[in-house]
């Protein structure tokens, strides 16, 4: 540009010129901010912004190269803690450097001196994409702390472990303290079994009244109950294979002294011994979802959609006949559904009426339900309720910095065909379930050798 550059030397005589003026620096400052200020401000602070323009550019990009060819390493990184909050501090530095960037921008054309007819546009077009800038900046500063804190809350486990025979084993536990029980008790109980390589699945699942069951070798609970647990009493009004995780939080914590250190609960440690001895396998993490927090998150989404296959009353007791006691008591119409949080954890506890098996299927059904519901565009709307109900939800031990590699795994598996295992009559009775049988079922669907029976 020259002495005589109508952008940096213009005629403000003439509001034609300085019309079209304004229109350039506006425009400029929002394709590349800095620019304005290159041509008709201060070539300093234009510099410097410019500059720091491209390096966003550059940052961006080599974001979207990692994601495109390594997705884990980019979901690694977009969830450690220093790497969120570098995240919210440029976010911050650049919002702010905007609105410096647009309101010098403002001061340079000098809207006085541009044509009546367009000094509105003009000045709505640059406070228009300041608010929308700094809208989004303070958003994803939100989104960045938000996510922060909920990963750190939920993903606070430290060892990393590696897969055995092949496989990544995930305990899955719902956890129900409802007002009837002591404590909590996991009322659904499975195994997610996941080969490292390729991300195939298998779903085990494990009923919750399942009796005597065996602790593995080395286990606390085993010098406890060594003929399995429960043959000779228990601590607890029930022995059940979902009592083990009450008594041992109640009574026995001191058993696992390490647990929490570890990311854990003293209750979570015995259930993976118990399962450990029913499977036969090493369970590597577990993951507990309280089925109370489940309202929450599930209004947070907006409610659930579900296939009701029975009519189903929201009672504790019915009649030989299955109807409730209670004349008033309300009931869960069958056919698809929208339901709130309140209607689908009703629908999870419901026993009146129904079997045990039913119910673990209806918790399933939920789960699925709420996975599903997890759509980039869901999360997003409603991301601050969301993450805040997902931290009061779930526990486990899964440590933050392999969720890049399971999140791949996952992708994986989403696009097979997932297998299922359910260790129910006819199959298995609970009432006097043959382990031996069961680990040569387990082993066949997971492809592996059969373990010997602990005891």
């Amino acid at each position: 540009m020259t002495s005589t550059s109508p952008v940096r030397y213009p005629d403000t005589r003439d509001p034609s010129v300085m019309t079209r003026r304004a229109w350039v620096l506006v425009v400029l400052n929002l394709l590349l901010p800095g620019s304005a200020q290159l041509l008709a401000g201060s070539r300093r602070l234009g510099r410097f912004a410019v500059g720091t323009t491209f390096v966003l550019w550059a940052l961006v990009a080599i974001g979207l190269l990692v994601y495109t060819l390594a997705r884990p390493v980019f979901i690694t990184i977009a969830t450690n803690y220093f790497s969120l909050w570098l995240a919210q501090a440029a976010i911050l530095f650049y919002a702010a450097l905007w609105v410096v960037l647009t309101l010098d921008t403002l001061r340079l054309i000098r809207l006085v001196r541009v044509g009546e007819r367009a000094r509105a546009a003009v000045a709505g077009l640059a406070i228009v994409a300041l608010v929308a800038v700094g809208g989004t900046a303070a958003y994803g500063v939100m989104v960045a702390g938000v996510t922060r804190d909920t990963v750190g809350e939920v993903f606070a486990g430290q060892t990393v472990v590696p897969p055995v025979d092949g496989r990544y084993n995930f305990m899955l536990l719902g956890g129900d303290a409802g007002a009837d029980r002591e404590g909590l008790r996991p009322d659904s109980i499975s195994v997610v079994s996941v080969e490292a390589d390729t991300g195939k699945a298998t779903i085990i699942g494990i009923p919750r009244n399942l009796l005597y069951v065996p602790f593995v070798a080395g286990s606390p609970m085993l010098a406890e109950y060594p003929h399995g647990y429960g043959t000779d009493g228990c601590d607890v009004d029930v022995c059940l294979i979902n009592s083990i995780y009450t008594e041992v939080e109640l009574y026995h914590p001191e058993l696992y002294p390490d647990a929490e250190k570890n990311g854990s609960q003293p209750g979570i440690e015995a259930m993976r011994d118990a399962v450990e001895g029913v499977l036969g396998i090493t369970i590597q993490y577990y993951v507990l979802i309280d089925m109370q927090g489940f309202a929450d998150l599930i209004d947070a989404l907006g409610g659930i959609t579900i296939d009701v296959a029975d009519r189903l009353p929201v009672t504790d007791e019915v009649d030989e006949n299955g109807q409730p006691y209670d004349p008033n008591a309300s009931w869960i119409e069958p056919g698809v559904q929208l339901m709130n949080g309140g209607v689908a954890l009703a629908y999870a506890r419901i026993r009146a009426g129904t079997t045990d098996y039913a119910r673990m299927e209806r918790q399933r059904q939920v789960q699925e339900a709420i996975i599903q519901q997890f759509e980039p565009a869901n999360i997003l709307s409603k991301f601050q309720s969301v993450a805040k109900a997902g931290a009061q939800v779930v526990s486990t031990d899964i440590p933050q910095s392999v969720l890049g590699q399971f999140v791949d795994l996952a992708g994986k598996s989403r696009g097979q065909d997932i297998a299922t295992l359910e260790l129910v009559p006819p199959n298995v009775d609970p009432d006097n379930p043959d382990f031996a049988y069961i680990l040569e079922l387990v082993a066949s669907q997971l492809v592996i050798a059969t373990p010997e029976p602990t005891n």
